[in-house]
């Protein structure tokens, strides 16, 4: 039976519940906004997510705002993989079940895709180096176990990450199913072999990529 000393929900804790939901309902028809055009108007996210804009501009100042949690969120996925990935003892399982974790959760999509939207902040800044600390370690330990050729450089990872990004098809599921395989398609390219051609060309710079995070006009 009810115990007639607890307390009743009270109306703070019903709207925050209420906010959390349409936080959680903004953040997702954002992301499906903004994927499908960056330059689409902050009206169209409260369209799609069913809620008012004074609600959405309660939450985010801006489509600015938007853009940057979106991508924020999408950095803290990579770090969040790569550190889980980094507790796994076996070097090269480490960095393939990283960039699986990293292509399912189409991080890509929400990082690299929206860059030049927005200016990023002094703690996206620190999450980013975090970022690269973390891969590259995941690199050097693939190549020190001999199993990743030597010349690929973490550089890559970005590179090979927005290829599988890059494909999208109607069908989410269908688009996961494709991802992999690109993913499986790449990864045999940056196995080690005693027969692998050298890879052409310089490697990618550390910072060569840096140019996209500026502000567009």
């Amino acid at each position: 039976m009810p115990n007639p000393t607890a307390a009743a929900p009270g109306p703070l804790a019903g709207r925050r519940a209420q906010a959390a939901r349409n936080d959680e309902a903004i953040l997702e028809a954002a992301r499906a906004v903004f994927l499908a055009d960056p330059k689409a108007p902050i009206a169209a996210v409260a369209d799609r997510a069913g809620v008012g804009i004074s609600a959405l501009y309660r939450r985010y100042a801006g489509k600015e705002d938007l853009l940057r949690r979106l991508c924020h969120d999408g950095l803290r996925r990579y770090v969040a993989e790569a550190e889980a990935a980094l507790s796994e003892p076996d070097p090269w399982r480490a960095l393939t079940g990283f960039l699986a974790g990293v292509v399912d959760a189409d991080v890509h999509s929400l990082t690299v895709h929206l860059a030049g939207t927005f200016t990023p902040t002094e703690e996206m800044g620190r999450d980013a180096v975090r970022a690269n600390e973390l891969a590259a370690r995941l690199v050097e330990r693939a190549r020190a176990d001999g199993r990743l050729r030597p010349d690929v450089v973490v550089q890559d990872l970005g590179l090979l990450l927005e290829a599988c990004a890059a494909v999208r098809v109607p069908d989410p599921e269908r688009t996961r199913q494709l991802r992999r395989r690109q993913l499986a398609v790449l990864l045999a390219g940056l196995s080690a072999g005693a027969d692998a051609e050298p890879l052409p060309g310089p490697p990618p710079a550390a910072g060569e990529f840096d140019w996209r995070w500026r502000r567009r006009e």
